[in-house]
């Protein structure tokens, strides 16, 4: 009986692979990583669920013909697994948008297909690229199920009067214009297994979530559902990130435009590429070099840091206000879960929070339940996302429902 999940994520030039070998699989027995697609040297790397238990370097490095894209990619994954691949009971695949038509994860065939290309053009980024991965596996794993995991789904519950921006209302009507909320199944697994290590039902639980990685958002989260959140009609809106602004204000854009010359294609471009932490500092978009080019003197590295921590506290703060009582405060993501240094100047950016970080426990990424916080003082805790398995649990439950 086939038993194995398949996980996808496509990016613009790169895939992430995970298979789960059975539906009760808490970690991939192959993770693997294409990446460089398109370009001179593409690689794939493939690491087994031993090597990773045993932190030994027994990857499967591949150089791929120069300019190798998706296709080759997926087709390089899948001569190299063909045996661990032979009995696949579905393909699970990250897709980043599903508009208003998808609220939960989705078994795909032809008319599910076409309703999230008319969407594509809310994630020209990403959706259409997503959607090639589903369309190349249909035709190198003929016969397999695919089923679509959305990082929307999770934010159908937020209400409409924090859903809508106030622009004219036939701009919704006719041309979808609302805030839909992004890394929605991270947050799902994060309040799901924050409420494990608190021995709590997630409906009972009021939560805020910073997801904070090269991308950043965060989500107030009500009883187990998604009632706020930072981004919007797409990923650009919301906190600093690695290289996208955030907010802003939209007149920027005509400034530009109209009195310093650039194009509107340009502006949008520096907005999603060249913003963010990359911008602030003109040295990179990566926290962990930043934080070590402050320690050296970095003025640019200082100056990205410290307004990235205090818009992450502003919008926190907000995002407050959408919750009754806050059970816990949680970061998760790469920065979220690894940078202490950013967590404190976060905490202290939040002056009226009232919390006492416990030094240690937040040096440490928190104690057994993740906790970061002192005793006594507002819980705040530090939980690692698995969006991975998220996607695997959710496409087994599709492809095996009666």
């Amino acid at each position: 009986m086939s038993q194995s999940v398949l996980v996808i994520n496509c990016g613009s030039s790169s895939i992430k692979f995970a298979l789960y070998p059975s539906s009760d699989s808490s970690a991939p027995s192959i993770k693997a990583l294409a990446e460089r697609l398109g370009e001179q040297q593409p690689l794939l790397t493939i690491k087994s669920a031993d090597a990773q238990e045993n932190n030994t370097n027994t990857n499967t490095v591949l150089e791929l013909d120069p300019g190798a894209a998706h296709k080759e990619a997926l087709s390089a994954f899948m001569d190299q697994c063909q045996s661990a691949l032979s009995q696949l009971a579905g393909i699970g695949h990250r897709i980043v948008h599903g508009g208003e038509s998808f609220s939960a994860s989705t078994l795909l065939d032809d008319n599910s297909i076409a309703q999230l290309k008319q969407v594509s053009d809310l994630a020209p980024l990403h959706n259409p690229v997503n959607l090639l991965g589903v369309e190349l596996c249909q035709q190198l794993q003929p016969g397999v199920p695919n089923v679509a995991v959305f990082d929307t789904a999770f934010h159908q519950t937020i209400p409409e009067s924090t859903y809508l921006y106030a622009v004219p209302y036939d701009w919704y009507q006719n041309a979808g214009v609302r805030r839909y909320g992004f890394h929605g199944t991270s947050y799902r697994y994060v309040a799901q297994e924050t409420a494990r290590r608190l021995q709590q039902p997630a409906d009972s639980l009021n939560l805020l979530i910073a997801h904070l990685g090269n991308g950043c958002s965060a989500c107030a989260i009500a009883q187990g559902k998604s009632v706020d959140t930072t981004m919007g009609l797409t990923p650009l809106e919301g906190m600093v990130m690695g290289s996208r602004s955030g907010d802003i204000d939209p007149s920027l854009i005509d400034y530009m435009v109209n009195h310093k010359g650039k194009t509107l294609e340009q502006v949008s471009n520096d907005l999603i590429r060249n913003s963010g932490l990359k911008g602030l500092s003109q040295l990179s978009n990566d926290m962990r070099s930043l934080l070590e080019a402050e320690a050296e003197g970095h003025e640019g590295a200082k100056r990205a840091i410290d307004v990235f921590c205090f818009r992450v506290a502003r919008q926190l703060a907000a995002l407050s206000t959408s919750l009754s009582s806050i059970d816990a405060i949680v970061f998760t993501g790469g920065i979220g879960e690894h940078a202490s240094e950013v967590r404190r100047r976060i905490l202290a950016s939040w002056r009226n929070l009232g919390c006492r970080l416990d030094a240690e426990l937040n040096q440490q990424n928190g104690d057994d339940t993740g906790r970061i916080s002192a005793e006594g003082t507002q819980r705040i805790m530090v939980v690692a996302t698995d969006e991975e398995l998220m996607i695997a649990q959710d496409t087994y439950q599709q492809v095996t429902h009666d």
